[in-house]
């Protein structure tokens, strides 16, 4: 009997070293990684900004505007963009938490006058095939040029002017959603953002 209880203390003992040693490897390798991970994040962030927005001069990551909204659970991020002193436009970050599985968010630039210059998704778990189709050229295209305050940031089966993704209206819903959440916080500070740079 005493031979059972000494192996399973052993084999307890055991697991409680293995998992303190996986945990702290876990932790120094994610220490380890943390800085990388925020580089390329930054970076992919810096790479979206230059699609979206005509040409600039400014550091728009040090100019970065941080506003609380009530669509958003996180602050949205606004980057006013300027080519010497004059204000070409801002990009900003739109999320929605209703895409079919889950979060979908977006940098949206804007021109001066609101209309949208240009669409990059910087995430979505979408379904592959359906909802991911979103990231292709031949759905963001619609959205070229167009102001929303004229154009209806909703799918046309709710009364909107938005092509649906075949096969993924959620989708194309929580699009439209961050576009349109993106839109309405440029346009409450679009006039603080123009005079930023002066």
């Amino acid at each position: 009997m005493s031979n059972k209880k000494s192996t399973f203390l052993n084999m307890a003992l055991a697991l409680i070293v293995i998992t303190v040693v996986a945990g702290f490897s876990l932790g120094f390798v994610n220490d380890l990684t943390l800085e990388p991970k925020a580089r390329a994040k930054l970076a992919k962030k810096v790479n979206a900004l230059k699609l979206v927005l005509p040409a600039f001069d400014n550091d728009l990551v040090a100019q970065v505007v941080r506003i609380k909204s009530e669509v958003a659970k996180d602050s949205m991020e606004i980057y006013p963009a300027f080519q010497g002193l004059e204000f070409v436009g801002a990009a900003v970050i739109g999320s929605s938490e209703k895409g079919f599985s889950g979060l979908v968010k977006i940098m949206v630039g804007f021109k001066p006058d609101g209309s949208m210059q240009d669409i990059v998704v910087l995430e979505q778990k979408e379904t592959p095939g359906l909802g991911t189709k979103m990231k292709e050229e031949k759905f963001l295209g619609q959205f070229k040029d167009k102001n929303p305050s004229n154009f209806d940031l909703k799918v046309g089966k709710d009364g909107g002017d938005v092509d649906a993704l075949t096969g993924a209206t959620i989708s194309t819903r929580a699009f439209t959603e961050a576009a349109q959440s993106a839109y309405d916080e440029y346009i409450k500070i679009k006039d603080s953002l123009t005079k930023a740079n002066q």
